[in-house]
């Protein structure tokens, strides 16, 4: 029927960017289902959304949970990307399937390329991970885009950056409020904490779904980057939080061979990875909805709301152990270590003008310090 409200299945909806993703849709006028496993229900979520209970991960699952329903729009942003597509086959009027950046060849394992690191920014046409003996969860990534493809042509797949706000799997960001928190004023970061990766606030990343929705003679066949349009050095992601904070923090720089466990701070064992979000800026309309710096003061807020338990499975998750005596130890081998160098290098004068002529009279071929 003609004026029959359009029906719309988001799969998974209550990890970061399911709500927004969600409410996004009903605002459009889309009655909204989320299929998902049914163990973390959030308040995010209104009651007229109807929920399926059951296992995305296996077609068996998969089928029994979704048999004889058909939907307007599918988004796919959880469970087992190449079996929801080749379920919901024919079932989709339009369907959105969520990715990540690590299908790119040299995302997880840089030393496979020659040489070693991502080229920045990184477009969507660059080189995917061709073999599962490169780099098997990379390959699967791969796979499942080209699986949503041979099954919907018309598909829209989104390559997910870091993802930063409420309700992540790994927070990393809650590595550095606890330490804050607990009165710690130094923070250890490795590659100096100079690195560059693209993050997304997770509501920047749902507005990024429901464009494609809004627009799908565009999106159609399309692969998409996205992310939150400024980037931050880990340095300035830290700063800012103890700012949000009202905290001191002195960031201790150290190389990533070196750091031991702080390693999994970073997402590369080397160099930067920036996504090109150029298409998406151009072909979507993309804009950020709230800069980096106020969406980091959320997410820091909602932690402060809702803080992890410790030791619980957020943090085990994290891999972090707040061993605050091993980093105290770390820290004054660092300090012993720059005084050493800086006894060796001893103090340098200054340079005190710049290499390029700069002539106080007019006509002479060289100025007054003879360039």
């Amino acid at each position: 029927m003609s004026g029959q409200r359009k029906r719309a299945l988001v799969v998974g909806g209550t990890g970061p960017t399911g709500p927004f993703v969600v409410n996004g849709l009903r605002q459009r006028g889309y009655g909204v289902t989320i299929f998902h496993r049914g163990t973390h229900e959030i308040p995010e979520i209104p009651d007229d959304v109807e929920h399926i209970h059951g296992d995305p991960h296996f077609a068996e699952t998969i089928e029994a949970a979704l048999v004889g329903r058909t939907f307007d729009l599918v988004v796919a942003s959880y469970g087992r990307l190449r079996l929801l597509a080749a379920a919901l086959k024919g079932r989709a009027g339009q369907f959105i399937g969520i990715g990540g950046y690590a299908a790119y060849r040299g995302w997880v394992d840089p030393y496979r390329l020659e040489p070693p690191g991502m080229t920045s920014p990184v477009p969507e046409e660059a080189p995917v991970v061709a073999t599962e003996q490169e780099q098997s969860f990379a390959w699967k990534i791969a796979q499942s885009e080209q699986a949503v493809f041979a099954a919907h042509p018309t598909a829209t797949v989104f390559r997910y950056p870091y993802v930063y706000g409420p309700y992540q799997v790994r927070p990393r960001e809650w590595s550095f409020m606890r330490r804050l928190l607990e009165g710690r004023r130094e923070i250890i970061l490795p590659h100096y904490g100079l690195s560059l990766s693209t993050h997304g606030w997770a509501g920047n990343l749902g507005h990024a779904v429901l464009l494609a929705a809004d627009q799908p003679e565009i999106a159609a066949g399309k692969v998409y980057n996205c992310g939150d349009l400024e980037q931050l050095t880990l340095a300035q992601v830290v700063q800012t939080i103890a700012a949000t904070l009202g905290r001191e923090v002195e960031i201790i720089p150290v190389s990533y061979e070196v750091a031991g466990p702080h390693r999994a701070r970073v997402l590369s064992p080397q160099g930067h990875q920036l996504l090109d979000l150029t298409r998406i800026r151009t072909e979507l309309g993309y804009r950020d909805l709230l800069g980096v710096r106020e969406a980091l003061a959320r997410t820091v807020d909602w932690y402060l709301a809702h803080p992890p338990e410790r030791g619980g499975d957020i943090e085990r998750a994290l891999g972090d152990t707040f061993d605050y005596a091993a980093e105290d130890r770390l820290i004054a081998l660092y300090r012993q270590g720059q005084a050493l160098l800086q006894s060796a290098v001893g103090e340098e004068e200054e340079i005190k003008w710049h290499p390029y002529a700069h002539p106080k009279d007019a006509g002479k071929l060289r100025d007054q310090r003879d360039r």
